[in-house]
């Protein structure tokens, strides 16, 4: 059981040591984000899988907003964040368009 990971050595320097602080922060905002982005997104594909206009065009335009927070804030680039609300987009749009066609 030798194998565990190498400890980290703690900075000397007090502006190291807050760096290490403001990193945490940092981190634990950008996962916490990064997270919401996820869920905002695969909300919107549910609805569209479950076959629910109103509640994927709702959904969607939250996720839009998430998207861009994040995109803003530079955790995910900007232009994944355009890819993703293109896709989901065009996945709603078939969605309401699929029933005027079959009717």
């Amino acid at each position: 059981m030798a194998s565990a990971k190498p400890k980290k050595k703690n900075p000397r320097l007090a502006s190291g040591r807050k760096r290490v602080r403001q990193d945490v922060k940092l981190n634990a905002a950008n996962t916490s984000l990064r997270s919401k982005y996820r869920t905002a997104v695969k909300n919107v594909e549910k609805a569209v899988l479950a076959g629910d206009v109103t509640k994927a065009k709702d959904l969607f335009a939250k996720a839009q907003s998430i998207v861009d927070l994040v995109a803003d804030k530079g955790i995910f680039h900007k232009n994944k964040a355009a890819r993703d609300k293109s896709r989901l987009s065009a996945k709603v749009k078939a969605l309401a368009l699929a029933p005027a066609a079959a009717a």
